[in-house]
């Protein structure tokens, strides 16, 4: 705690350095696209694709060198700031320190073979630098390995149902005919185990529904039973019931984090006030007893970063205390001011109509001035009565003026353009778009402005407001996607990089019209690959979204052997299985949540129609638990470097 340690802990902290950390992230990550093999071609296309661009050996390593550094920096800074002994008892720094270990050596070792090297395992362990620095996603990850018990228990019972129903089907479609459609569905579908298994792999999914039924249906309705059993207990009970274990575990999440974070912002303002009463202005025991100096809080006020509506009122609030000494209550309501973020947003909606069969580019263009025109004139009287600062406050407000003087500047050079031609010129073979097509998107961003409505409506402005908080709390869902993306991608490339190879003589025309109907030959589906990181990205996409599906299954399956079916069915089960059920669930949490602030301010307020904007705090300070002054003092007495002085 001595005065160095603390310049560098706000050194560390500052919007600078952390603005360089997730900045070098982002590089790191990025590298991926650039490396070999290289990703900077028009299209993924392997009958189309041009050579991609292969970086010169030590290009991409320097930048990856300069990314590593800084990293090295970043665990010395934390080691040093933590201590030894805690960080020993880090699990995440520990593993800070591994993976940079291991990345760097493999590092070297990709200079001494001149990058010709096989495989770059530290291209795997690049996603860690993103989720070590980042507290949401680890309490992410903390949540989801505690629920992986009972979706382990879900999971083994849809592989039960797996095999139960595979072994039924081997059994229940046998045939001794070829032209029996009993037989057909045993040729088609059920000819072995592997293949039985990933038939109703996929039918789990109703990738493949009705098809792989078809068949024996054909011959006899009656064995629609087999399939309508496995799809009710398969897809609409077991799948639903993961969903609901995963909800019932992470239903709470939410509500636990806002609890934690506001113990961790009352145990801060009891430590600052601890340290401040402490101490007088002349760095002596207040004779007046315990308290915090006004002019101490004040002092420090000065050198914290704060938004410019905050401050003044804080400091306001302070100087009405006189020259009395704060008590902690006291202390405690200024840094409520911290929570009080009410606001209430005026909406000026005016939208026209563009002239319905008016086909006149001139006069189109004429009109569309005079509307982008009364834009900038509402603009700027709402400035005048909102006042600058005020005015810019509101992003909605600076959306419009942005778009407002883009329209205007378009509009006007095109009917300049139109207006003033040059010899020979023609309005439809100009630049991209033509002046009629101009007109129209000029006229379809104008409609755009008919979102602004949004908040009007009540219950619309409720759902965009819940997306918009869904989208802040589901960041670090969205980041623990990367990672699992960026993970499978690299192991992806190393598997099955070349595997897909272009139909010969560049023409698909023979290939194309012996390849079975559904096939990967006959869907075309020669950009799925896994030649560089984007189409890596894409092709898992595709296989996630889990339409079609099959078709990579048994697409690769004949392109590197059965083994892939592991790697496709593992994805799924990490995708579309855990990570869109986590998905779900978080949805509605957030939309309760939602609905529960909406009437806990219907209730404070007495307006079923208001409009204001509160923070999760001010909203659920009848839920959450305020800790008590015990629990605040028993936590400080416990603190490494704090000492309290009663």
């Amino acid at each position: 705690m001595d005065a160095r340690s603390m310049w560098l802990y706000r050194l560390y902290y500052s919007n600078t350095f952390q603005w360089t950390l997730s900045l070098t992230i982002f590089l790191i990550l990025l590298l991926a696209f650039i490396e070999t093999p290289s990703s900077l071609t028009s299209t993924a296309d392997v009958r189309f694709r041009s050579a991609p661009w292969d970086p010169p050996c030590g290009l991409t390593e320097s930048v990856e060198a300069l990314c590593l550094l800084v990293f090295v920096a970043d665990v010395s800074v934390k080691s040093y700031l933590v201590g030894w002994a805690q960080f020993r008892k880090n699990p995440w720094l520990l593993a800070y320190l591994a993976v940079l270990v291991v990345s760097l050596a493999d590092w070297i070792v990709s200079l001494s073979l001149v990058c010709q090297e096989p495989l770059r395992i530290r291209r795997l362990f690049r996603p860690f630098f993103l989720m070590q620095n980042s507290s949401m996603m680890k309490k992410t990850l903390k949540c989801i390995r505690s629920s992986l018990p009972e979706m382990a228990s879900v999971v083994l019972l849809l592989a039960l149902h797996l095999c139960v129903f595979t072994m039924l089907g081997m059994l229940v479609f046998t045939g001794e005919k070829q032209d029996d459609g009993q037989d057909r569905e045993r040729l088609t579908y059920f000819r072995n185990l592997p293949e039985a298994l990933t038939s109703l792999l996929v039918l789990l999914t109703t990738a493949n529904n009705p098809d792989v039924m078809t068949p024996a249906y054909s011959k006899n309705r009656a064995y629609a039973i087999f399939f309508i059993v496995f799809t009710l207990i398969g897809s609409l009970f077991l799948m639903n019931l993961l969903t609901a274990i995963i909800y019932n575990q992470f239903r709470g999440y939410l509500m636990k984090s806002f609890q934690t974070s506001l113990f961790r912002r009352r145990l801060g303002a009891r430590a600052a006030y601890e340290v401040l009463s402490s101490m007088s202005t002349w760095g002596e025991a207040h004779p007046r007893g315990v308290g915090v100096d006004p002019q101490d809080f004040l002092q420090v006020l000065q050198r914290v970063q704060l938004h410019s509506h905050q401050k003044p009122v804080i400091m306001e609030k302070v100087r009405s205390y006189g020259g009395d000494l704060l008590s902690a209550e006291e202390f405690q309501k200024l840094f409520n001011e911290f929570d009080k973020r009410v606001i209430k947003e005026v909406f000026l909606v005016f939208d026209a109509d563009v002239l319905p069969g008016d086909r006149d580019d001139f006069v189109l263009g004429i009109l569309n001035c005079v509307f982008i025109l009364y834009y900038v004139l509402e603009l700027l009287l709402k400035a005048f009565a909102l006042g600058l600062r005020r005015y810019l406050s509101y992003s909605s407000n600076v959306f419009d003026g942005l778009l407002t003087v883009v329209l205007l500047v378009l509009e006007i050079s095109t009917l300049a353009v139109y207006r003033f031609p040059h010899p020979g010129w023609k309005p439809e073979m100009l630049g991209l778009l033509s002046l009629w097509d101009m007109a129209r998107l000029v006229n379809m961003f104008i409609v755009f402005r008919f979102l602004r409505i949004i908040p009007s409506m009540k219950l619309m402005a409720l759902v965009a407001s819940t997306i918009l908080d869904l989208i802040k709390n589901m960041r670090a869902f969205g980041g623990i996607l990367v990672v699992v993306y960026y993970v499978f991608a690299i192991l992806g490339i190393n598997l099955f990089r070349g595997v897909v190879v272009a139909p010969g003589n560049g023409s698909l025309a023979p290939d194309n019209s012996s390849a079975p109907c559904g096939s990967f030959e006959q869907l075309e589906y020669w950009a799925n690959n896994f030649d560089d990181f984007a189409a890596a990205l894409i092709t898992l996409w595709n296989v996630m979204v889990v339409n079609n599906w099959q078709v990579f299954l048994d697409a690769y399956r004949r392109f590197s052997g059965p083994w892939s079916k592991m790697y496709f069915v593992l994805w799924w089960l990490v995708s579309s299985v855990i990570w869109v059920n986590l998905f779900l669930a978080l949805i509605l949490e957030n939309f309760l949540h939602k609905w529960d602030r909406r009437a806990h301010l219907q209730s404070l307020t007495g307006d079923p129609d208001t409009c204001c904007q509160v923070t999760v705090d001010l909203l659920f300070r009848d839920v959450l638990e305020e800790p008590t002054e015990e629990e605040l003092l028993e936590r400080l007495s416990c603190h490494p470097h704090l000492r309290l002085c009663r």
